[in-house]
């Protein structure tokens, strides 16, 4: 980012771009801003163009840091989906879900776990049974 201004401003940016597919949403968000702020504009311009354009990297380097950003977008994805599903299960049957339960279900990170949720929280008859029988 010192060099932002010189001759490196658009290899940074470049470069930016394939380390900002490993990001989560709040990091990429804050060094999306910062970096193009600190580079020459004639970097900015080429970076916001590449960000425009859905930019396909050609190294294998940056395309194998893309697609780890990718595949950890899609599991994080993936969990938040079934979790949101457990919960849905249990507001659809009428269940009352404390707070504690929703923050534990919301929590894990475990695809298994949360798939036996799901279809546990077809036949509990309290939210809290759901931990109840995973030992937790």
């Amino acid at each position: 980012m010192a060099h932002g201004q010189g001759e490196a401003g658009e290899a940074i940016g470049v470069a930016f771009l394939a380390a900002s597919a490993g990001l989560d949403e709040e990091r990429r968000a804050v060094y999306g801003d910062l970096v193009p702020s600190s580079l020459n504009a004639a970097a900015r311009r080429t970076l916001e163009a590449l960000m425009k354009s859905g930019y396909e990297f050609q190294s294998e380097f940056a395309r194998s840091y893309v697609e780890k950003g990718l595949e950890k977008g899609r599991q994080e994805g993936l969990l938040e989906g079934k979790a949101q599903a457990v919960l849905a299960v249990l507001e659809a049957r009428g269940l009352e879900v404390p707070g504690e339960v929703r923050e534990r279900v919301l929590a894990s990170t475990d695809l298994a776990e949360l798939d036996r949720w799901i279809r546990r929280a077809a036949a509990v008859s309290d939210a809290w049974e759901l931990l109840a029988m995973t030992g937790s």
